[in-house]
Formats: structure tokens, sequence, C-alpha cells
């Protein structure tokens, strides 16, 4: 009993030995590795890059932004040929004025247009050729009417002179030959006139008359043309103002639109980035939208355009802070096609950053 003891205490005093010559053996590597792990430490790799989240409130737009199509007259409309959703091609009619008016307008000024026009003419081309022989043959008549007017007033002189004819036959003979010298002469400037090229002066004035002929009609086409309403562009029409029989009123400071219409082939959102933000965002950047109507879907797209001045924000929200925090950048999500969203819905717009 007394051995058995003896050896389990030689054992303990072993165990006990190297236990402490572990610990040694330890402590020792312990200080020798720190060195190393800071050295290591010195030269790792710089932390991974992450994504970070720029998030603003949005409004979603057709690619050609809401463009309002109206007229620049003020009337009542006579028609008015499309409805809200129907898709319409460029040039297109939409709506028409009454315009009994300026149809008639236009109508006086062709028809004032077309007399300038052959007055013009006429005196371009000068006299008919019939004009010029009817003319001439009134001045042969004239120059034939002198000739037996001389003849008798020189046989009254003769028989004056003899005292065959009273004076007062003479001055009768006188007289007549005079009528009939200015009646040539009156023939013959007639003819000229007639036969003669147009002065320059006569046809530059007619060409004057007439330029200005043409250009009230061009006027009175113009106002005309504007009765009419039509698609500036391919695109839908997303809102109808007016209905037939409404009158519109038209001025510089309060347009009176009949529709709101837009290129939807393609959406967008207009973002409002807050100040504090502006140095993460720029072009490029992956951008996805929520809406509390689709729940947690999410919509994709990316930045391609970013304002180069702080503004005044374009939507409000339920925070607070909006009453006095206005300032903000206005972005500009491109959606990635095949993204349907209807024009005008309100998201919130998450746009990834990239952030060490």
């Amino acid at each position: 009993m007394f051995s058995i003891k003896k050896f389990t205490r030689t054992q303990i005093l072993i165990a006990a030995a190297v236990l402490v010559v572990l610990v040694v053996l330890i402590t020792r590597h312990g200080s020798n590795s720190k060195p190393a792990a800071a050295a290591s430490a010195a030269t790792a790799d710089p932390a991974p890059i992450t994504k970070s989240i720029v998030a603003g409130p949005g409004l979603v737009e057709p690619n050609s932004e809401n463009v309002k199509v109206g007229t620049e007259l003020a009337g009542k409309l006579k028609t008015v040929l499309a409805e809200e959703g129907d898709h319409v091609k460029q040039g297109q009619l939409l709506a028409e004025l009454v315009n009994d008016d300026y149809r008639a307008q236009l109508d006086s000024a062709r028809a004032q247009a077309a007399q300038a026009e052959a007055a013009y003419q006429k005196v371009l081309n000068g006299a008919r050729p019939q004009e010029r022989q009817q003319s001439f043959a009134q001045m042969q008549q004239a120059q034939t009417q002198l000739t037996n007017a001389r003849r008798d007033y020189e046989r009254a002189q003769q028989l004056s002179a003899a005292g065959v004819i009273s004076r007062q036959e003479f001055d009768h003979a006188e007289r007549d030959f005079k009528v009939a010298e200015d009646q040539l002469k009156a023939a013959q400037q007639q003819f000229h006139l007639v036969d003669d090229r147009s002065r320059d002066e006569d046809i530059a004035q007619a060409k004057a008359t007439l330029d200005s002929a043409r250009a009230q009609v061009e006027q009175a086409e113009a106002i005309y043309q504007k009765t009419f309403l039509r698609a500036p562009f391919d695109g839908t029409i997303l809102r109808k103002h007016h209905r037939t029989g409404e009158s519109i009123t038209n001025s510089s400071v309060t347009p009176d639109p009949v529709f709101t219409m837009g290129d939807v082939s393609g959406l967008r959102v207009r973002v409002d980035v807050d100040e504090t933000d502006v140095s993460r965002v720029q072009e490029g950047q992956r951008v996805y939208v929520t809406a509390q109507a689709y729940g947690t879907q999410k919509f994709w797209g990316k930045v391609i355009r970013v304002a180069g001045q702080l503004g005044h924000k374009n939507l409000q929200t339920d925070e607070p802070k909006e009453k006095t925090d206005t300032k903000i950048l206005e972005t500009l999500v491109q959606l990635d096609p095949g993204v349907h969203l209807p024009v005008g819905l309100r998201v919130d717009a998450y746009i990834q950053t990239a952030e060490k």
C-alpha cells in the first residue's frame, strides 16, 4: 500500500514539471509571435468596398416628360378626337376649334392674291396682240382724219385769200385741222403705251403688291392652321383637360392646354437628393425604386443626369424637417426597359453608391 502511494506522488511531480515547461514554452512563443502579427496587419489589403444607399423621393414620368398640348388661340372646341390612353402619331389631329371666321379670312386673302397675280402678269406681259392691233388701227384712222383736215384747211386758206369764203368758214376749217392734229398725237401715244414694254417702276410696283397679297395669304393660313390641334410627337394621351363644346382661353401667363401627353415607351424617375448627399451621387450608378402599391417589388434603373445646381424640393413627404430643409439636387433616373409603372406615381428611390 505504501509503495503505491509513493509511485503516485512521483508521477504527480513529473506531471507538474512538464506543465511548468509547457507554460514557459507557450509564453516565449506568444511573445515572439506578436511582431509577426503586427507586421501582417500592417501589410494587409485595404478593406473591401461595400455598397451604400442614398435615398430620396421620386416621381415617375415619361421619357419626353409631361407635355402640355394646346393651341395659341382662344375659342370654342368644335370637336375633340382623342381620349386618355390613346396612342397617337406625330401630326395626328387631336382637336379642332370653331374656325368659320378664320376660314373666311383665308378665302378673302386668297382672292386678293389672285387679283394681284393677274395685275402683275398684265404689267409684265404688256398688252395683248388684239389690243395692239386695235390701237394701231385707231392711230391710222387719226392719221387719215388729219390728212383730210389738212387738205380742207389749205383749200380754205386759198379761198379765204381770194375772198370766196367768209372768215367764219376759214376758222372752222382751221379748228378741225388742229383737232385732227391733237387726236393723232393722242392715238400715237396710246399705241406706244400699248406696244412698248412696261416700265421697270410699274413692274416693281405690281410685284410689291403681289408679294404683299401673298404674305396676307400666308398669315391667314397660319392663323387658320392654329385652329387644328395636332400631336407634336408619337406618344400617349395621359390626360384630357377639355371636351367638345368647351371654351379654352390662352395667355402668356395662364396657358390652357387641351391634353397632357408623353412618350411612355420608356420611363424615368425624377429624384430629389438631399443636399447632404450630393457628393455621393453620379451618373451611371444603379438605382432601384419602390412604391407602396407594389409592396417590396423593386424596379431597377440607373442615373443618367445629375443637375448642376441645387433647387427646391419637387416632392413633399411627411417628414417634419422638409418644412425648413428645401434644398435638393435633382437627379434623373432611367428605368430599365420593360418596366411599367403609372406616370405620376410617387416612389422611393435608392441610389447605390460605392463606399469603403
